[in-house]
């Protein structure tokens, strides 16, 4: 606007004979103000007084509509109130100036104008009761209104909205009530601006009936009449409602228009329906509003929410010109679902486009992607951005840093800046113990959570999820007790959340009845409970019942299985060596697309391995695109288990080439494969390198392996001095192996030793006592045998029975020694006789100290040649085809005689037996054994 600068207008009583004449404002015919061809004439023309106003509410008008409204609104306000035009020959003025303060957000200024005027009219008090309104000021709205109505002056259809939006928002129903009988009144119900306001307000106050009431009394309904109940059901999460009026409106013959669309894109994407968003995105594409800025990032919008990445990004490629609002979308979509590489890849294509500019969400955004995707150096690049901008101090900011610091494994930057902070809140106490949590360091997590309390701050879900997840992390019983009363007392046992961390920490500590009560109670249970479930039988050895709550509970439910469930139902599968139902979740897992998930891939490694076909899980294993360290021990430790301990070496040497780093478990299973493969020096060189070479603290399990590959290749004496020299005390396991060790050479002395420590450490553990009554027994020390029998009576330990199973068409099949309860008992045991026959022929005899009853030779034979494991293979020899490979399982340690036993008969029979007992695979064909009689 070419406003210049105003002087006094003349005035037939302003101005003296004698006053200096100023010069005359006129106004051109596009709007403008400027000089005319008289600003230098001594006798100006009279302009009179309500052609001045008529003049300036004009100017003011167009000040309020412009770019720099409020300095030509000023100066013209300012010249007025020098002329002493503005009060009281125009009181019109009075409202214009009161308009243009309220459109810049000076409210006080509106305040001080409308004080000013003697007598404010309708437009005065409305305008003043909209910029309280609009400012947030509606108490003094209402105030303003009441003041109103004792002035005597009448409302118009502009006060009524206004009035209602403050009502709405202070949640005074009655003065809306009120406000609603002067509409009536005042014969306003009909105006359909005053009528969508009302509907508006008994929306927001909850009130959809009467809301639905006054909508259908509207005559005349407009597509905007129709957007105000419909967003009021969309904000009050009344989705089914809120598509049900779109369908009514349309079926109305109502053309919906880019503001509908918007809000039925966000409800969808309130709701989580991706098929609805689809369709009503369809029908904006038809109707051409698909293009518009609000609709288009509405769509960007709920698809990145609603997890389709791909229809996303198609839409934010449709937009013209991507604004910041479209950019912050997609890319707060993309780290919402952990595509951290693709939102730091969109943010630097936003950077290097120069068509939008980053603000605090697009940079918080980029920053919570460079912790997701461990970027630490981008992620200190970005908030120097932030500070440089000067959003350093805004909290979310913050807590950002912690997060990404946390994320890299530098919590000890993310504890200084977590302390250096002004003030924590509740977020911030969050951030940081989830982020000990997520690196594993569950006492700082408690002794945060501690602090937090101490320092009276409250907790949320958040904060109960993760001292859950540590909790599980510790197998801290009692600690999961404490949490799940905290939760119990504030009412966060109804949060999906913490429901499903009590059940997975309960679970990991082994309380399975508490666990089961809780997923039992829980009347939402979702995926992730489920898969806490199945999750708790599998690790806790039930694994029967895992398979039970997937094939009854889940499919029954109709719960959609995600990776993580079919992970659990592949280790499940692992756990009962269940080869054939392992392959048909491997089938579903495949025809859903789960197996790109690198959990379920190392989870099919894993399960083929346990399941006896090594073969499999290396085809599995060549399927894994990104192979990590959980891949590759996964794959180690099952060549070692299957006694394939060369292809085992081979494949970590592979490992080490491509740039994976080992763990201490990738380092146990390599010790095993040298171990089952007899290889002393080599496990003895990556013993001796592990800390060196590999940043590897040898734990418990380490040297219980180097102390059994010592003690089997008969170099007690080194096994013993490494116990000796171990930097911590030894546990069960390591004094185990030595016991084992000594009862295979036969060493009384070193076997009573080490049995006197596991007396100590597992008083009421059998294996002990079994071990050295093998190896009295093997050295013919009866007395002694005796003698610990009877210490096993008086203890009341009983010896776990040895037993074994066949799976033979989905039915397994158990046998304990002797055993002649089976349907076909008969049949097995013929079967046994003909293959002692054969046996004694190819020159078998049998090893006789493998049996501990003091009974005859021919009781020995009688009882070797029927212990479970023969029973089963008997079974599988008799019930499957000439040629198949027969997998036996047993729970304990496959006998000395029964190794021999089976290695014939693999011979005889021209198959390959497969026994899996508690160590190892033995692989029998041709009269051989993959441990090379390494058992």
């Amino acid at each position: 606007m070419n406003c210049l600068r105003l002087l006094p207008l003349h005035r037939s009583k302003a101005y003296s004979s004698s006053a200096a004449a100023p010069p005359t404002i006129v106004v051109s015919r596009r709007g403008g103000v400027g000089r005319s061809a008289a600003v230098h004439s001594p006798t100006p023309p009279y302009v009179s007084p309500t052609a001045a106003a008529t003049t300036f509410s004009s100017l003011l008008r167009q000040c309020a509509a412009g770019p720099r409204a409020l300095r030509h609104g000023a100066q013209i306000h300012a010249h007025l109130s020098k002329t002493g035009l503005l009060f009281p020959s125009s009181p019109h003025l009075g409202g214009h100036l009161i308009a243009l303060y309220a459109r810049c957000g000076l409210t006080a200024l509106a305040r001080q104008v409308f004080n000013e005027l003697p007598q404010p009219d309708v437009v005065s008090w409305s305008t003043l009761i909209s910029a309280y309104a609009n400012d947030g000021l509606n108490a003094e709205a209402l105030a303003a209104f009441g003041r109103m109505n004792s002035s005597g002056s009448r409302c118009n259809e502009f006060t009524f909205p206004s009035l209602l939006k403050a009502s709405s928002a202070l949640a005074d129903f009655n003065a809306g009530r009120q406000i609603h009988g002067v509409v009536v009144a005042t014969g306003y119900e009909s105006d359909i601006f005053v009528a969508n306001s009302l509907v508006m307000f008994y929306a927001r106050l909850g009130l959809m009936p009467e809301s639905w009431k006054l909508f259908d009394g509207v005559a005349g309904r407009s597509v905007v009449s129709w957007n105000t109940l419909l967003s009021s059901y969309a904000q009050r999460r009344y989705f089914e409602e809120a598509f049900g009026l779109f369908r009514e409106m349309v079926i109305g013959g109502k053309r919906p228009n880019e503001f509908t669309l918007s809000c039925l894109v966000g409800a969808c994407a309130d709701a989580g329906d991706l098929l609805r968003g689809k369709v009503v995105h369809g029908c904006s594409t038809r109707l051409g509003h698909s293009v518009d800025p609000f609709t288009a990032n509405a769509l960007v919008d709920m698809y990145a929410k609603l997890g389709d990445l791909v229809s996303a990004e198609a839409a934010f490629r449709e937009i013209p010109c991507p604004d910041t609002v479209s950019w912050n979308s997609l890319m707060s979509g993309l780290v919402l679902h952990s595509f951290y590489s693709r939102a730091l890849g969109l943010f630097g294509e936003m950077k290097s486009s120069g068509a939008a500019v980053p603000n605090v969400f697009t940079l918080s955004s980029a920053l919570t992607a460079s912790a997701g995707a461990e970027r630490l150096e981008l992620g200190e690049q970005i908030y120097g951005s932030l500070v440089k901008r000067g959003f350093d101090s805004d909290f979310f900011v913050g807590v950002g840093l912690i997060d990404m610091y946390a994320k890299c494994g530098r919590m000890e930057s993310a504890r200084a800046f977590f302390d250096s902070m002004p003030e924590q809140d509740l977020i911030s106490w969050n951030a940081m113990i989830s982020g000990y949590s997520h690196g594993g360091d569950h006492e700082e997590v408690l002794l945060l959570f501690s602090r937090m309390r101490e320092d009276g701050f409250s907790f949320n879900r958040t904060t109960l999820s993760s001292v859950l997840k540590s909790a599980a992390g510790l197998q801290a019983g009692y600690l999961t007790r404490q949490v799940h009363a905290l939760a119990v007392g504030v009412g966060l046992l109804s949060d999906v959340h913490v429901v499903n961390g009590l059940i997975d920490a309960y679970g990991k500590c082994g309380d399975l009845q508490e666990a089961r009560s809780i997923f039992g109670e829980c009347p939402f249970a979702d995926v992730v409970a489920f898969t806490s479930m199945i999750s708790s039988y599998t690790q806790s050895g039930q694994a029967e019942e895992a398979l039970k709550l997937f094939m009854e509970t889940m499919k029954r439910e109709l719960l959609k299985p995600d990776a993580f469930v079919y992970s659990s139902l592949l280790n499940a599968c692992a756990g009962l060596s269940a080869y054939e139902q392992g392959k048909q979740v491997h089938a579903q897992a495949a025809k859903l697309g789960f197996l790109r998930d690198k959990f379920a891939g190392n989870a099919l490694v894993f399960m083929y391995a346990k399941c006896g076909s090594i073969d499999d899980a290396g085809a599995a294993f060549s399927e894994i695109e990104e192979r990590e360290t959980v891949s590759w021990s996964a794959i180690i430790g099952g060549y070692a288990q299957h006694g394939r301990g060369k292809e085992a070496l081979e494949l970590f040497h592979r490992m080490l080439d491509d740039g994976v780093e080992p763990n201490h478990v990738t380092l146990t299973s390599v010790l095993c494969a040298c171990n089952h493969a007899g290889l002393v020096d080599e496990a003895t060189r990556y013993f001796d390198a592990m800390a060196e070479d590999f940043a590897i603290n040898r734990t418990q399990e380490h040297y219980a392996c180097m102390v059994d590959i010592l003690g089997r290749a008969g170099r007690l004496g080194e096994a013993a001095e490494l116990v000796i020299a171990m930097p911590f005390e030894a546990n069960a396991a390591v004094w185990g192996a030595l016991l084992a060790a000594a009862r295979v050479h036969g060493d009384v002395d070193l076997g009573r030793r080490a049995a006197e420590r596991l007396f100590v450490l597992e008083p009421d553990k059998s294996g002990t006592l079994v071990l050295l009554a093998n190896m009295y027994a093997a050295t013919g020390m009866w007395n002694d045998v005796a003698r610990v029998r009877r210490l096993m009576k008086d203890r009341r330990v009983k010896k776990e029975p040895a037993m074994s199973w066949i799976e033979l068409k989905g039915k397994v099949h158990a046998f304990v020694a002797g055993d002649r309860s089976h349907p076909m008992a008969a049949e097995i045991f013929a079967k046994l006789d003909e293959l002692g026959d054969a046996m004694e022929k190819a020159g078998y005899v049998p090893m006789l100290e493998a049996d501990l009853h003091d009974v005859d030779r021919g009781e020995k034979e009688q009882l070797l040649a029927h212990h479970s494991e023969r029973l089963a293979v008997a079974l599988g020899l008799i019930s499957t085809p000439q040629g198949a490979t027969i997998l036996v399982k047993k729970n304990l340690r496959v006998c000395g005689d029964c190794h021999a036993a089976i290695k014939l008969i693999s011979r005889i029979v021209s198959r390959e037996i497969v026994i899996r007992d508690i160590n190892r695979f033995h692989h029998f064909r041709d009269g051989s054994c993959s441990c090379g009689d390494y058992w």
